[in-house]
């Protein structure tokens, strides 16, 4: 709307002109709202209120006397009180980039004057403390041209070819080295500490996965031998199980062939066995009943023949004599003793006849005589067995040869 102005946000509207509402300021100030302005009659001009900056850069002499180069940085603003931005419009409107060339003025003086009254070692280790005693000395000159400090930032401190401060931080820097290659030196062991169990881990792990991997291929070559065996060994089996079957049918085989056999042969042979068993006993039984009965009678039929016999066999033997070279040395008396011996020596086979006789009964000598004498027996004698039974008496005359 035509003559209706409004600042920015960051800006204070200063309107000059006319003397209603001034209230002994050279201007009016409108902050954050709208004003009706006349053209003609009013004069409207903008103060910032934004942030600004300054930089300082000045060289400073310590109690010590060194000299260091210091370099800081100011952030400051117009304040926001109606007094503050009178203050600073009076004196800063019509050329505005002037605050930051004075405000950087101001701080310079202030930081030679503290500086001056601190050594070395303060400024470098106590640079907050320092920052604090020059915005404390300042603010009362800023306050008055209508400026406030936000911050002040020491951002270097250098003694140029002095070396002071490096001489300063040498110890420092040597136990922060010294401590740096302790670190160095923990972090290699460590790095290497980690680097063996990693390396004794990985053989470990290869260690356990050869194992399982042999494990694996052991029970896979089991698992395919008792595949390839399997066949065989069922056919082995069956072979076995058919083999055992054909054997129990064989021993069943034979074992009824066995009582076949038993009931075929053996039993009957048995019977036969035991039937001629007791034929041949009963047989034996009468033949010593028969013998027994026939003994008596052949013995006396026996001595009865050999005493009819005897002269006979005493010729014979004196037959004998008469074509044998016999020297007789004594006369009559030597040719008597020679004929008693004959009939002593028949008398003796009497004997010996009657006793073989009684000790055998029926069974006859064969090879000899029964007079001892070379000879045999020819056809059945009287006392023996024929095979139809023992021979009786009547049976015939004993020949000789």
């Amino acid at each position: 709307m035509f003559g209706y102005r409004v600042p920015a946000p960051d800006e204070a509207m200063l309107i000059s002109g006319g003397r209603r509402g001034l209230g002994g300021a050279p201007f009016r100030v409108v902050t954050g709202h709208g004003k009706f302005v006349l053209p003609i009659f009013r004069k409207t001009r903008f103060l910032t209120l934004s942030m600004c900056e300054a930089e300082v850069t000045e060289t400073c002499v310590t109690r010590q006397g060194i000299a260091l180069h210091v370099r800081a940085v100011i952030a400051f603003k117009v304040g926001n009180d109606t007094e503050s931005i009178i203050n600073a419009g009076q004196r800063f409107l019509s050329d505005q980039d002037q605050m930051s060339v004075l405000t950087g003025r101001i701080f310079a003086g202030h930081l030679r004057s503290i500086i001056g009254s601190m050594t070395v070692e303060e400024i470098v280790t106590e640079r907050q403390k320092l920052a604090a005693e020059v915005l404390d000395t300042s603010k009362t000159e800023m306050a008055k041209i209508g400026l406030i400090v936000d911050s002040l930032q020491i951002q270097s401190i250098d003694d140029g070819d002095v070396g002071y401060i490096d001489a300063m931080s040498a110890p420092h820097k040597a136990a922060i080295q010294r401590q740096a290659q302790i670190a160095q030196a923990q972090a290699t062991q460590a790095s290497v500490e980690a680097e063996q169990v990693a390396a004794r881990n990985q053989a470990e792990y290869a260690r356990q996965t050869a194992v399982v991997k042999a494990e694996y291929s052991a029970e896979v070559d089991r698992a395919q031998a008792q595949a390839a065996q399997a066949g065989p060994l069922a056919q082995a089996h069956a072979q076995q199980e058919v083999l055992a079957a054909q054997t129990e049918l064989a021993q069943r085989a034979a074992q009824l062939r066995q009582q076949q056999l038993v009931a075929e042969i053996v039993k009957p042979a048995e019977a036969e066995a035991e039937r001629i068993r007791v034929l041949a006993v009963a047989e034996a039984e009468r033949m010593k009943i028969q013998a027994a009965a026939a003994a008596s009678y052949d013995r006396v039929a026996l001595d009865r023949m050999l005493i009819d016999q005897l002269p006979q066999i005493v010729k014979e033997a004196a037959g004998g004599l008469a074509g044998a070279n016999v020297n007789v040395l004594n006369g009559a008396d030597g040719l008597g003793e020679i004929a008693a011996g004959l009939v002593g020596q028949g008398l003796t086979i009497l004997d010996s006849v009657r006793q073989n006789l009684s000790g055998s009964d029926h069974r006859p000598d064969k090879g000899n005589g029964p007079l001892g004498l070379p000879g045999h027996l020819t056809g059945p004698e009287k006392g023996m067995d024929t095979k139809d039974g023992p021979r009786k008496p009547t049976d015939g005359p004993v020949v000789i040869d």
